[in-house]
Parts: structure tokens; sequence; C-alpha cells
């Protein structure tokens, strides 16, 4: 025989018997454990909601200083004095400087628009002045502080924003409870599926929880929170927030 058609052949045997080995590793490879279930088992597939309150123990806050002037360097000034004081203040009421950050800074001309004449035509409008904006955001750790720090800046000159959202700083225990009371809420409703049908509940195959991150949203109860007896600092009602969690959660049926 050809010495080169007998290496031919034997690399063609070779390749065909390793072909046939993959296929049955391939075929061998059992399904993932997590989602086994026998041919034809039947199943009972339920999802579940936990849902956990807690108060928030922070604030962040976002507010602004706007100035105008006939220059853009008389609005800078104006503006830069201003929200010196407003950083300054919130320093003595003991917000750190790593929870404050500038979230916005803008510069713009203002215009007049001269009237349309009679023909249609109009001049080109003038720049009669500037607007400073700088924006802060904040984050407040003692909530008994906010109602005082916002009384201090609106009259040290922040006169933009306002928005304050109520937070809590570390949720991993909040979150653990709330994904306890999901797996549970999830077996509960899966035993009333099983019991209604006259069935048994057998082997847990598989538990997913939802992948979007739980965030918190405000609940409508709120607690009044004011830093002066007297009143007079801005009244914050701070609430609870709320986190859920979803799971889904598949048993075999027992037969």
């Amino acid at each position: 025989m050809n010495p080169v058609f007998f290496r031919y052949s034997s690399a063609i045997i070779f390749s065909q018997i390793c072909l046939v080995t993959a296929l049955m590793i391939l075929v061998s490879i059992p399904a993932d454990p997590a989602l086994a279930n026998e041919a034809g088992q039947p199943e009972i597939n339920v999802s579940a909601t936990g849902k956990v309150s807690a108060e928030p123990d922070m604030v962040l806050i976002s507010f602004g200083v706007v100035r105008e002037a006939k220059t853009a360097r008389d609005a800078l000034t104006a503006n830069n004095k201003a929200m010196s004081e407003v950083l300054s203040a919130l320093e003595n009421v003991g917000i750190a400087k790593t929870d404050i950050q500038t979230s916005n800074f803008n510069i713009s001309p203002r215009y007049h628009y001269p009237k349309r004449s009679g023909d249609g035509s109009q001049p080109p409008p003038k720049i009669t002045g500037y607007m400073v904006s700088n924006n802060v955001s904040l984050r407040v750790r003692d909530l008994s502080k906010t109602g005082e720090l916002l009384d201090q800046v609106v009259t040290l000159g922040v006169n933009s924003g306002g928005n304050i959202q109520f937070l809590n700083q570390n949720t991993d225990e909040i979150l653990k409870n709330a994904r306890t009371a999901a797996v549970k809420n999830a077996i509960k409703k899966a035993n009333t599926l099983a019991n209604a049908a006259g069935v048994k509940l057998g082997q847990l195959i598989e538990i997913r929880e939802n992948s979007q991150e739980p965030r918190p949203v405000p609940m409508a109860r709120t607690t009044m929170m004011e830093s002066q007896a007297d009143g007079s600092s801005v009244p914050i009602a701070g609430g609870e927030n709320s986190y859920s969690v979803n799971v889904n959660m598949r048993w075999v049926i027992e037969q």
C-alpha cells in the first residue's frame, strides 16, 4: 500500500473518531442542576415579593446659587461670594467636605429681543447681562440638622433647587430581610397552590432573584422633624423608605 495513502486514510479515521467522541461527551454532560427535572415531570412555578420598611438615616440635598449682573465677571464675583458663605455654613453645622460636591456650574448671557417692525423685520437680540449658577449636592448624615441647615443656606443666598431625597446609608441588612420575606411568601404561595390542587411539593429545583437592584420607595407615613424647639427652622418630613425584592421559585410536584 502506498505509505502516503495510508497516512492520509489514518488521519481521516482519527478525525472521525475524535468527532464521535466529542459528540458522546456533549450528550453525556448533564443539564444545569439548578434547572434539572425529569422529563415530563410537572412543576409548580411561583413568584413572590418581600417588602421591608426602614426609617431613613441620610438626606441627599441639591440646591444652587444664582446671581445676575451686567458683566459675566460681576455675576461670577457675586456668585462666588454667596457660594463661599454657603459652603462655610455647611462645614460649621458639621457637613464633611467629602459629602459636598459641585453638581453643575453655568454662565449664560441674558438677551433682550426687540419687537418686530411693521414689515416683519426684527433687530438682532442684545445682551443685557449675564447669569451665573452654581449648584451643589450634599449628604446630611444627621437628619436632625436638616431643617436648620436649609434655613441657614437660604438666608446666606441659596435661591435655586432644593431637591431632597431620603436614603439609607447601609441597606445590606434591610435587603437581607426583604429577601427572606420574599422566599417565605413564595413558599407560602406554592403550598397554597399545591394544597388546592391536592398535590405535594417535591424538590426545589430553582430559586432566582430579580436582577434589578432594589431602590427605596418613599412611603406616605411621615414624622415631622425640627431641629429647633421654636420651629424657626424648615420643617422636614422624614417618613419611611420601602424596599422590595422579587424572587422566582420552582418545585417538582411530588408523585
